[in-house]
């Protein structure tokens, strides 16, 4: 016997289900969130949720709000059960199931009209974001802002309804100027390396095109707090629904199921007010960076690490592949090798026990995070999480073997087949460009390190050069198998 989860049940859910402990008709808007996704919904929902629990802060509601059509999807399936969303944290001695209720609204997503005039609301006073890392508009070799992107331009025409993040975000500040009510601050929840200021970057960009004046307002006027994310959380799919329905008795479109582990480190730099998040676990510091690094290059490049191989060998689950044993001895020794040597020191932060909490969290065997998601969007995720390692290990002089065979990996994998002969369905924005440059990089290596908006400087460095391609060469010889056993022997 299953019940459907809307508000109406929320007095009665199931006896393992918590349910929210406020009352969701008294909450009062004060954020607007783009990007209702997974991770969104496992990671800030859920901090506001304790915070709301707690009996503070219910005017600091959410109201959805997105640009791209797919995303009314997700919101249709939440505006079925009132904008609810079970949460599941599960470990391999532990699993929990509450339903946060702190979205109050989910805005049309492309129906900019709407957004802005939300945003131009006093009361919304953050503006927060899950976009990933390919909504940002960064040109991936320098990591800036592009202001020649298509979309970009088309924000900046005299009289264009925006269509970006960025373009309805700067028509919202310009609504709150000339009205003037204070700006509300934009923060970045996404996991990209100094959100915060690459957010600025994007906005102020973009308002440098239209209006060099409204570029300096926003650049004195408007707080572009970084933060550090962090929570495992995998898609949702017919899997997750039916162990919630089968263990717990509820029915959800959309639950979200996660590692109980979480952490959000934020600057404590705000316009207009900030909820006291420091109640419930967040951690306000001055300089975000050091926790940033550490979590981009240990985790993030971590995930990179075990992906390729993974996928190769036809692994299906995260979990899975650390149980190869191939595969988590490459993690260990690239990470104690190569990576972690170039993460500098963080405040009350042992990196050795950072990397140990990694490695048991990879090894979550409930999880059910699929090796198929670490290897999504290479082409944005590799600047950001393993390339700038190796440019800073070159610089320094150092090794990067094993840096390079990660890379060789990424690439063996573009070319679109496991090494069992199996296809790779297209998994990247690039997908196209990525294969037909894999292939040709099976007997010249140099065209995949020639791709320079991905790789930059570091593409051209004769060490990193000859290191790839003696991995590549060995991958197409011998197979990620062989070729990981002899990168573990020291003999790459």
């Amino acid at each position: 016997m299953t019940v459907k989860l809307s508000s109406s049940i929320l007095a009665n859910l199931p006896a393992k289900v918590a349910g929210p402990k406020y009352d969701r008709a008294a909450l009062k808007a004060g954020i607007v969130h783009f990007g209702v996704g997974n991770f969104h919904r496992s990671h800030q929902a859920v901090y506001l949720d304790d915070l709301f629990n707690s009996g503070a802060g219910h005017d600091w509601a959410i109201v959805g709000a997105g640009v791209f059509a797919g995303e009314k999807v997700g919101r249709g399936k939440l505006e079925e059960q009132d904008w609810l969303t079970t949460v599941v944290e599960q470990d391999s001695g532990h699993m929990s199931a509450r339903v946060t209720g702190v979205m109050i609204d989910f805005l049309m997503p492309g129906d900019a009209e709407a957004i802005i005039e939300q945003l131009a609301d006093p009361a919304i006073r953050i503006v927060s974001l899950t976009i990933t890392e390919g909504g940002y508009f960064i040109d991936p070799a320098s990591g800036l802002f592009n202001p020649a992107h298509s979309d970009i331009v088309a924000d900046a025409q005299p009289g264009a309804v925006p269509k970006t993040v960025f373009g309805i975000i700067l028509a919202g500040l310009v609504r709150r100027r000339d009205d003037g009510i204070v700006p509300f601050t934009v923060m970045s929840c996404d996991n990209i390396p100094h959100n915060g200021h690459v957010t600025s970057d994007g906005v102020i960009g973009l308002a440098r095109l239209i209006d060099e004046d409204l570029a300096d307002w926003i650049g004195q006027n408007v707080a572009f707090p970084n933060g550090m994310v962090d929570r495992i959380t995998p898609a949702t799919t017919d899997r997750e629904r039916g162990i919630l329905a089968n263990e717990f008795g509820l029915e959800d479109n959309w639950p979200v199921f996660c590692e109980p582990f979480r952490q959000w480190v934020l600057e404590d730099h705000f316009t207009d007010g900030r909820p006291p998040l420091e109640k419930v676990g967040v951690q306000f510091v001055r300089d975000v960076a050091p926790y940033e690094l550490m979590k981009i290059r240990i985790l993030n490049g971590g995930h990179a690490t075990i992906a390729y191989p993974a996928g190769l060998m036809d692994i299906h689950f995260v979990h899975e592949a650390m149980q190869e044993p191939l595969v988590r001895g490459f993690l260990a020794k690239l990470e104690h090798d190569e990576i972690i040597p170039t993460v500098p020191p963080v405040p009350d932060t042992k990196l050795e026990d950072y990397y140990e909490l990694i490695e048991s969290r990879f090894s979550n065997p409930k999880i059910g995070d699929t090796i198929r998601r670490l290897c999504l969007d290479g082409s944005n995720r590799q600047p950001k999480f393993i390339i700038p390692t190796i440019a800073d290990r070159l610089k320094a002089g150092k090794s990067i073997t094993g840096l390079a065979l990660e890379s060789a990996l990424w690439c063996r994998y573009c070319f679109g087949t496991t090494d069992s002969g199996a296809v790779i369905e297209p998994n990247d924005p690039s997908w196209d460009r990525l294969q037909t440059t894999a292939k040709a990089a099976k007997d010249a290596p140099a065209a995949w390190l020639a791709m320079e908006d991905i790789y930059g400087d570091v593409g051209r460095s004769a060490p990193f050069a000859e290191a790839f391609a003696r991995a590549l060469e060995l991958l197409w010889a011998n197979g990620a198998r062989a070729t990981l056993t002899q990168y573990l022997a020291g003999k790459l």
